[in-house]
């Protein structure tokens, strides 16, 4: 049986009971009818999932449809339709080439479009769902084809109506809204403004932002290569907590806070696991915490998905033991707990 640790990110993952490669809308469709009831992993890039040792009992449908359409006018930009297999940085890297702004920031996210609503992917001040003004899903419990306008998706950091409904919706393809431009929105995180030698609040080329948040995520390990042990990761292993206003304030000052504007606090999970006690290059068995960065559990080559989880266990439960916060896995476990 073919290994899941062939597909993913972190090189890790038993065996699956069928997979299936599929790279068009109705073989997508019929994969997961042919599935029945049984259950069903999903799997574009493999670049954000942990897969038990033991593997998966089900079938893993492997998605590889990059369908391509456009609606371009001359001045305010494109709507593009793009199909849930399609690399998201290619897609990225492809909207910059063509003179298009807005998705810049979001440079060197690895993964496919299709996950990209599910986890309402963002980084450096922006999230996907500020450019998606559709999904087009197949609806597993009503065996039908359903659309979602960007309200219906209900986005929320890390967050999305796919999400909070594991396995019911299978992403078909994602219709965002684009504008023409040769400089990005202002840049209003700190660490890119800096990079960029603009202040926060300015503007900067794409081309230029694009690079500049390429640099900075391979300065962090964020940038996945085949030769570098360090990059084998699923990128940020937690999400950054919300917690509220008088939690917040009970934490050190140091600590990064970015107030909300429901009156919640955002707080950096990397602070938090670095002033819990773990540090960069710990190590279990064979995953360890990458060298650039503590958010990244990497795989320095011989590390199972048991080595990895307990791993992410410790972290958790240093930083809960410490600052009473308990930190949400970013990457979907699939038959492992931490």
């Amino acid at each position: 049986m073919t290994e899941l640790s062939q597909y993913t990110s972190l090189r890790v993952g038993g065996p699956a009971t069928k997979i299936v490669q599929v790279s068009t809308e109705a073989q997508i469709i019929a994969a997961i009818e042919e599935a029945g009831d049984t259950p069903i992993l999903i799997m574009g890039g493999g670049t954000n999932v942990l897969i038990a040792d033991k593997g998966f009992e089900g079938t893993v449908i492997r998605i590889s449809n990059n369908s391509v359409q456009a609606e371009v006018d001359a001045c305010s930009g494109a709507t593009l339709t793009i199909g849930a297999g399609e690399d998201w940085d290619v897609f990225v890297q492809t909207t910059i080439a063509s003179g298009f702004a807005g998705l810049e920031t979001l440079s060197g996210i690895p993964g496919t479009v299709g996950a990209s609503p599910i986890q309402n992917i963002g980084a450096y001040g922006h999230e996907v769902s500020e450019f998606i003004t559709r999904v087009r899903t197949y609806d597993r419990q009503e065996k039908a084809v359903k659309t979602f306008t960007n309200s219906e998706c209900q986005f929320s950091y890390r967050n999305s109506l796919f999400k909070s409904h594991p396995g019911r919706y299978v992403v078909l393809d994602v219709q965002f809204q684009i504008r023409r431009g040769e400089f990005s929105d202002p840049i209003t995180y700190l660490e890119l403004a800096k990079k960029l030698g603009v202040q926060p609040g300015d503007k900067a080329p794409v081309v230029a932002t694009r690079e500049a948040v390429l640099a900075l995520r391979a300065s962090k390990g964020m940038l996945l290569s085949t030769e570098d042990h360090d990059s084998w990761s699923a990128g940020s292993f937690f999400t950054n907590p919300i917690i509220s206003q008088q939690a917040a304030d009970a934490l050190p000052n140091a600590a990064p806070k970015w107030p909300l504007n429901d009156g919640r606090v955002k707080i950096s999970a990397a602070w938090l696991i670095e002033n819990a006690g773990m540090h960069k290059g710990d190590e279990v068995g064979g995953a360890r915490i990458s060298t650039k960065h503590v958010l990244a559990l990497t795989n320095s080559g011989d590390a199972t998905a048991a080595d990895i989880a307990e791993l992410a266990k410790r972290a958790r439960d240093h930083v809960k033991e410490i600052f009473g916060i308990t930190l949400e896995a970013e990457v979907n476990l699939i038959g492992i707990e931490i």
